[in-house]
């Protein structure tokens, strides 16, 4: 038996709800002991985006049966590529400056790149959802 791409989703939108959870929850008990106000703040961006993207993911697992397997394959994958790369970007920062470290231009240039694949991921959903069926 196959994993079909709703559970697949379904299971990766779960895994990053719980790790919005937790990373939530470690920005507003303990890490504002270590880091500025503007840094929490950068941190609380990753997690917020992380969160949305969350529910993106779920819908994507719920109605990715209407929508053509390809499109839900590049949806899903496309928000989960962007909720690493965006948000993982921003705690990987927060930790940076958290430690005092330089942060690699490299590291900057990927929450750009996660952003481009949430707005890829958020356009295909909407010619998805164009081509459901109005009887649907």
């Amino acid at each position: 038996m196959t994993n079909s791409p709703n559970k697949t989703f379904l299971v990766i939108g779960a895994i990053f709800g719980l790790l919005a959870v937790i990373t939530g929850a470690l920005g507003a008990h303990a890490l504002s002991k270590f880091v500025t106000p503007d840094v929490l703040q950068t941190y609380e961006t990753g997690v917020r985006f992380q969160f949305f993207h969350v529910f993106a993911l779920l819908v994507v697992g719920i109605l990715g049966s209407q929508f053509s397997a390809r499109l839900s394959a590049w949806t899903g994958g496309l928000f989960s590529v962007g909720i690493l790369l965006f948000s993982g970007s921003l705690y990987l920062i927060t930790a940076l400056k958290a430690g005092n470290l330089e942060i690699p231009t490299a590291v900057g240039l990927l929450t750009p790149l996660g952003g481009v694949c949430l707005i890829a991921g958020w356009t295909i959903f909407l010619i998805a959802a164009f081509q459901i069926p109005k009887n649907s």
